[in-house]
């Protein structure tokens, strides 16, 4: 195959995106959509190598592994490694052993799978993952054992004709598929190959269908598809839900410069060039370096640095690792098979004898190692069960009570969080918990990895069952709120004045209300943040009431509160004007920055038996 200008000018495109976007989101806001750029390019390449050889009757399944895995484990493999080394000695046992994990998975490439189970990939817990990034290389791996084979076998029962048939079928099917889960579960979409497999499906149709165009439409064409890959960068970002109907736009734009097959001038540069050529190394390189800006706090300038390091080492993978690598091999040879694999292999059994050694704890003194037990056990404590009754389609946990009486616990995590303690009382009250992850009552907030439709159709509850006692919460009232200052303003008034009305629904259909404000939250009550920064058992409370600033300035502005009891968790879990951390014998209170574990929960809101108890 000839080498393509405007194939390597397209990966310049999709690492320097993704580059940008990771060191300052803010400059690309859609620069994750590199990354669809760089599945299309994979389907397209894929498609051809397949079709190309079974044209020809001489196509090797094994042949084609074997380019995969020199093309991707050499170097992939030694990041993992110099990252091992690195973190014995720089970064926390927790983060190690999360390290060990990662690597074991990012060289089995089912690091995607690990990731969506852990969090989404937006979360700012996942600057802290210092091979997330490998989640593509992943979704790609995944990729080529499955479509060859399936190729492969649709030529044996086949014309080549109903073979191109089937691939777009299933291109328009596996797409349909994605903007339906991406509805339903972002996260799940966002990481997983059935719904990616469309993304690298469309590739291969550009070359399955060829167009037909005159040369001198050809840059015309590569033109339209480049801009449109730039204005996605540009006009999505992390709140988009990803990747459903907005992905086809760099989707599209991607395939429209592969089908235009043109080196014009746009793509045919020596930066393009050698950016193209480096860029699974950058891609590499880049992700680790962002990460050690968040992790050591190097602070907002990093990039400055971080940057032009990625290039560097992306430049030095390449010459010294990738090339090295790719030359000279005979792909008949299965020997060849080995020579990446068994270096590829130790580095994976390392990760995992990590992660199941805490991060090779016994390397720490007999407090040190029991400090971080202590924060292993709180951060993943966490009970809350999935609901048990449905009301006018509303998914409820109820907790029985001795009376015909009836109490609504609504919000977010930060009321679900109670569960635990209002389950220990001798509950008199029907307790209705109609609670969700990550929401907030006013409609216009807009969580964009999941709905909210159970907590913001409330007034069907309320309609259905008389409650005597509501209590709720105003915690994640700046959840979700855009970033320039004009519009945030704008959409927090919105918010007061839905959450107002949302008030006087209340007092139209029960009894008495009562309003938490909100909790202790912040960073130093993470168990991990605190062992890695060494930090003391308690925070001054004035510093934890910093980060409720826009919740106060929003409370003073609603109008329909007069009546409302509002509780300050604050002033009852701080004591003495200090906000503890942990308990010398039951340990970290806290799973994670702002998350009660269970037994704390039962132990600190005593303070509410008031609200509960008849």
């Amino acid at each position: 195959m000839k080498f393509r200008e405007d194939i390597n000018a397209l990966r310049a495109i999709a690492v320097a995106s993704v580059v940008v976007f990771h060191f300052n989101h803010s400059w690309l806001p859609g620069g994750f959509a590199g990354v669809d750029v760089f599945f299309v390019i994979s389907g397209f390449l894929m498609t051809m190598i397949v079709v190309k050889g079974l044209e020809k009757e001489n196509f090797s399944i094994l042949s084609f592994y074997i380019a995969r895995v020199k093309r991707i484990i050499p170097a992939l493999s030694v990041l993992c490694f110099i990252l091992l080394i690195f973190g014995l000695f720089f970064i926390s046992p927790i983060d190690y052993l999360n390290l060990g994990k990662h690597a074991a998975a990012s060289l089995s490439f089912v690091s995607n799978m690990v990731y969506w189970s852990e969090s989404n990939y937006f979360n700012p817990s996942s600057n802290e993952k210092w091979l997330l990034h490998t989640w593509s290389l992943s979704v790609e791996w995944q990729f080529y054992l499955i479509y060859p084979l399936a190729l492969v076998f649709l030529k044996k029962v086949l014309t080549f004709r109903q073979l191109k048939f089937v691939v777009l079928c299933g291109t328009v099917l596996a797409f349909m598929f994605s903007v339906f889960v991406t509805i339903k579960s972002s996260s799940a979409a966002y990481f997983l190959l059935p719904t990616r497999a469309w993304q690298m499906l469309a590739g291969g149709l550009v070359f399955l269908y060829p167009l037909s165009i005159k040369d001198c439409f050809r840059p015309q064409l590569q033109l339209t598809g480049l801009i449109l890959i730039t204005i996605s960068f540009f006009i999505f970002s992390s709140s988009t839900p990803w990747p459903g109907y907005a992905s086809l736009i760099p989707i599209i734009g991607s395939c429209m410069v592969l089908a235009s097959n043109s080196d014009s001038k746009l793509v045919s540069n020596n930066i393009a060039h050698s950016l193209g050529k480096w860029s699974y190394s950058i891609y590499l390189w880049h992700w680790p370096i962002v990460v050690a800006g968040y992790y050591f706090e190097l602070g907002p300038y990093w990039w400055l640095v971080g940057i032009p390091l990625s290039i560097l080492l992306g430049a030095l993978s390449f010459k010294y690792i990738e090339s090295k690598t790719l030359k000279d091999y005979h792909l008949d040879n299965f020997k060849v098979l080995l020579r990446p694999l068994p270096f590829a292999i130790v580095v994976a059994l390392s990760g995992m004898a990590i992660f199941y050694t805490n991060g090779l704890l016994h390397r720490f003194s007999q407090s040190e190692q029991l400090l971080v037990k202590s924060a292993l056990e709180a951060k993943d404590d966490w009970n809350y069960p999935k609901p048990n009754m449905e009301i006018a389609g509303l998914e409820i946990r109820f907790i029985k009570g001795s009376s015909d009486k009836n109490l609504l616990v609504m919000g977010a995590s930060h009321v679900e969080q109670l569960y635990p303690y209002v389950k220990s009382l001798e509950n008199k009250y029907n307790i209705y918990f109609l609670t969700q992850s990550g929401c907030f009552v006013t409609p216009s907030m807009k969580n964009p990895k999941w709905g909210c439709s159970d907590l913001q159709n409330y007034k069907k509850l309320l309609d259905k069952v008389k409650f005597e006692k509501v209590l709720t919460s105003f915690y994640s009232f700046n959840s979700y709120l855009p970033t320039s200052t004009s519009q945030r303003n704008s959409e927090k008034l919105i918010r007061i004045k839905e959450f107002d009305n949302f008030m006087l629904v209340l007092k139209s259909k029960v009894r008495e209300i009562f309003l938490l404000t909100g909790e202790p939250k912040g960073t130093e009550f993470d168990p991990v943040f605190a062992v890695r920064n060494k930090l003391p058992d308690s925070i001054a409370e004035t510093q934890v009431r910093i980060n409720y600033s826009e919740h106060e300035d929003a409370l003073t502005k609603l109008k329909n509160i007069d009546d409302i009891n509002i509780v300050d968790p604050i002033a009852y879990l701080c004591q003495n004007k200090q906000c503890k951390t942990r308990d010398e014998k039951r340990g970290f209170y806290y799973r994670d920055n702002n998350h009660m574990r269970p037994w704390y929960s039962i132990h600190a809101n005593s303070y509410l038996n008031n609200i509960f108890l008849l």
